[in-house]
């Protein structure tokens, strides 16, 4: 049996850390409890969540230590980050509530569908590498989060918040659109 290797180890960490991510966003709801320190352990359990994703991709890259199960597994990771991270914003933000209903609909269709296209053609034996739209999506996802987890600790305008995630809500438009039309050819509903 083979160890498990770096890569894949950050990997699994940011699939773990998924759910305190969405525990700490939901804390301050579930309790009651607003002390701005509440507030700020979300958004720096984020980032390192999110800083798990930056660097399992360079280490694997740099040190040839890409496998399957990376392949396979760090894309679902990141949907899981950031999903988590919008269902529980939802919930917590009364506020935004009706704008992140709509965001996170756009974010799960889109990640549902194009994770449908990568397993569907993969019975073709096309692996489906992420392209820069969808690393820019990823990343501007990710901003978006961290912003609205910082913005509304200082203020109740969240104007960066929607620019945000009217800026994700494109993007993962885009780069879902972007995947379908590239690899709809191989797609056969007769099959």
């Amino acid at each position: 049996m083979s160890k498990i290797n770096l890569p894949n180890k950050l990997t699994i960490l940011r699939m773990m850390l998924v759910p305190v991510v969405m525990l700490s966003i939901l804390y301050p709801v579930l309790t009651g409890n607003n002390d701005i320190l509440y507030g700020i352990i979300p958004a720096v359990l984020f980032v390192l969540t999110a800083i798990t994703d930056f660097i399992d991709g360079k280490i694997a890259r740099k040190y040839n230590l890409i496998t399957n199960f990376g392949k396979f597994m760090d894309p679902v990771a990141d949907k899981f980050m950031v999903i988590g991270a919008l269902v529980a914003i939802t919930v917590a933000s009364e506020a935004l509530r009706p704008y992140m209903v709509w965001v996170s609909i756009i974010v799960i269709f889109r990640e549902l569908a194009v994770t449908s296209v990568r397993l569907v053609v993969s019975g073709e034996g096309i692996v489906v590498p992420a392209n820069w739209l969808g690393k820019c999506k990823t990343m501007t996802q990710s901003i978006s989060i961290v912003v609205f987890l910082i913005e509304h600790l200082f203020w109740d305008l969240y104007i960066f918040s929607y620019i945000g995630m009217a800026a994700t809500a494109v993007l993962t438009l885009w780069s879902g659109i972007n995947y379908l039309k590239e690899y709809w050819k191989y797609i056969d509903p007769t099959k």
